[in-house]
């Protein structure tokens, strides 16, 4: 990747994320085939662009590369055999499919699991990019980065099977608004193993020492949390049944949250208050007394 490209990698990100939200309110309108294309394209651009710069380019398209390749052929399985969502079939409402499966499905997998990635990392360390770490920090993560990704899918399942008829679900009485426990299931070994795999490559940011570096700051970070936000807001008002509008609130409204305090200490803005001669830590001669 060109320095100059690199440099110009948050302007590209913010614009596409501009353009995503305008494209995600349209749709509050009415949801058409185009609109919804559209806003998948989008937000798969965005995502990789902000990947790019804070992932650096290699790693960003590792991430495209294992997020894409996994959900299709999760995606082909599950519309084909009915492994890990349940039995279900595409309707053509989500555009032109490859196999099975509509060609965005992919691309929206990649940009769940990157935005997922993020705001695991901001809630846990308050940082969006971590290092290769062990086995066990990195299955961890990828199950906290899986929760966040499934919590989106909590309100957007039932609007897409009733609402939007995107897919026809062959078992109509499940649990969760006639949609299976199944799913949710699916939903969580998919994103795990998407994020799992990525977290075991080689994903080290660039350092001030790269020719052409523009380190991340606060406003690089906001472009995964902003879809995020925007995705929440658009089922908080046309979430499907109107139950599901609250459930988006608060399952996608407490990691968004986390994470945005996350990106706040890691810029500075927020810090722990110092503690005073009134409310020091008690000394630890004095536990072991206790004790």
């Amino acid at each position: 990747m060109t320095p100059l490209l690199r440099r110009r990698l948050p302007v590209i990100a913010a614009t596409l994320l501009a353009v995503f939200l305008l494209v995600l309110a349209k749709r509050i309108g009415g949801d058409t085939t185009v609109a919804l294309v559209a806003s998948s394209l989008l937000m798969f651009g965005c995502c990789w662009a902000s990947a790019a710069h804070l992932l650096g380019g290699g790693a960003a398209l590792r991430l495209v590369a294992i997020a894409t390749s996994v959900g299709w052929l999760a995606e082909q399985l599950g519309s084909s055999y009915g492994w890990f969502f349940g039995s279900y079939t595409y309707t053509p409402v989500l555009g032109p499919a490859l196999g099975d499966v509509p060609i965005v499905i992919p691309l929206m997998w990649f940009a769940l699991a990157y935005v997922g990635y993020v705001i695991a990392n901001l809630i846990v360390w308050q940082d969006p990019v971590d290092r290769p770490a062990s086995l066990g920090h990195d299955a961890i993560m990828a199950l906290l980065g899986a929760m966040v990704v499934t919590c989106y899918d909590l309100g957007v399942d039932p609007y897409m099977v009733y609402v939007l008829k995107a897919w026809i679900m062959t078992e109509k009485d499940g649990w969760w608004f006639g949609e299976t426990v199944q799913g949710f299931a699916g939903w969580m070994t998919v994103s795990f193993a998407i994020l799992f795999a990525f977290r075991r490559l080689a994903r080290v940011r660039t350092t001030v020492h790269d020719a052409g570096t523009v380190l991340p700051t606060m406003r690089h970070v906001f472009v995964p949390l902003g879809v995020y936000a925007g995705l929440m807001v658009f089922q908080v008002l046309l979430g499907y049944p109107v139950e599901a509008r609250t459930i988006a609130l608060f399952a996608m409204g407490f990691p968004l949250l986390a994470a945005t305090i996350g990106l706040l200490r890691w810029q500075g803005i927020l810090a722990r208050p110092a503690a005073d001669d009134a409310t020091a830590a008690v000394p630890a001669d004095a536990l072991k007394e206790a004790a």
